[in-house]
């Protein structure tokens, strides 16, 4: 008997539905040769909701989310909605998931493809064998702090962690460095906020339950500096929701493009899995989106679920096809022996994946 899985695909805005359709190919794909299936159900978030609610998060949404295994998420926003109050964002509907999920912890990996070396803009000799990930605290700071106000001459923010917050954060960072290099990084901003002199004394009480893991600590703007100066030296880094947000897109121009990178955000029953790239409005509808991040997402989506085996084939799956030289439009000049459009390359992803 297959193992079942109910997945709730949010496909949002701009380039949203064209890249969840590529990954949802592919895990059909890899359906038709493993034993799973895939039931799956369609909710509006963000942009596209507001336009039929009025709300950029339908509380069918939340319910339809809550009761499935994951949600598989692509992008959302759009300039239409740029003037729009803060509560009827399409950003705010997104931020308002992820707390409803308990989704506190973001996993960003950040991995150099071998093929892609030459589409980053660093140095070959900095970049080859960077594999990082970046653990970003999800539903507290700065983004979710009160009080928070805008007036006519003045606005503010409020930046606020408990302890509860940065030890459960703490402990996923550390949970993936024991899989991994056994060094965490902890960025914060010590020398000048009082919420990471906290952060920092909570982290180093964690560590002491991973006496396995090193430790060290780094001031956000220097890791911002040393991410590109040299950013083999990171295994996990493990920051806040403001300077994870920051450093993970700057990561991913480390390994060469943002259609490259993939993220979970997990923690409570259900997990969310989304590229961390954005809606791109300007190529909407024109078929030359990446959707290798997606599909990459839905393979983390896979192995959190237990389906180690199928998400190892589309990892294999995506490395043998940009072996062969197939590359989407915003890798075109990198060793290209093919540009593909977005629904090419997620078929050429979905063949080699059977294989």
């Amino acid at each position: 008997m297959s193992n079942k899985y109910k997945i709730a695909l949010i496909k949002g805005d701009g380039i949203g539905p064209e890249i969840v359709n590529e990954a949802v190919k592919v895990l059909d794909a890899i359906a038709s040769v493993e034993n799973i299936s895939f039931e799956y159900n369609e909710y509006l978030m963000g942009g596209c909701a507001v336009d039929v609610f009025d709300n950029p998060l339908p509380a069918d949404t939340i319910t339809g989310a809550l009761n499935s295994d994951a949600v598989l998420f692509g992008a959302i926003g759009g300039p239409k909605y740029d003037s729009l109050p803060s509560e009827k964002r399409p950003e705010t509907g997104l931020l308002k998931l992820r707390k409803s999920l308990n989704a506190f912890a973001n996993i960003r990996p950040a991995v150099i493809f071998d093929e892609l070396t030459a589409a980053s803009t660093l140095k070959e000799e900095v970049i080859k064998g960077v594999n990082l990930v970046v653990v970003r605290e999800l539903t507290g700071g700065i983004y979710f702090g009160e009080p928070r106000e805008k007036k006519e001459d003045v606005a503010y923010n409020t930046m606020i962690y408990t302890k509860d917050e940065i030890k459960r954060i703490a402990k996923v960072a550390f949970d993936q460095a024991m899989k991994r290099d056994k060094k965490v990084t902890s960025v914060d901003k010590a020398n000048v906020l009082e919420v990471s002199k906290l952060w920092r004394e909570v982290v180093e009480e964690i560590a002491k339950d991973y006496p396995e893991v090193s430790l060290e600590h780094m001031y956000v703007d220097n890791a911002a500096m040393q991410l590109i100066r040299n950013p083999k030296q990171f295994d996990v880094i493990l920051t806040g929701n403001i300077f994870g947000d920051i450093l993970s897109d700057a990561a991913s121009m480390v390994v060469g493009s943002i259609g490259l990178l993939p993220s979970s955000s997990i923690g409570g029953k259900v997990g969310l899995y989304e590229p961390i790239h954005g809606s791109a409005p300007d190529i909407a509808g024109q078929g030359i989106a990446n959707p290798i991040a997606t599909i990459m997402s839905a393979s983390m989506m896979l192995r959190d679920l237990g389906e180690v085996k199928a998400a190892n084939r589309i990892d294999d799956a995506i490395k043998a096809v940009l072996k062969e030289g197939y590359r989407t439009h915003d890798l075109a000049n990198f060793d290209a022996k093919e540009v593909v459009s977005t629904e090419e390359m997620g078929s050429l992803i979905a063949e080699y994946a059977t294989k």
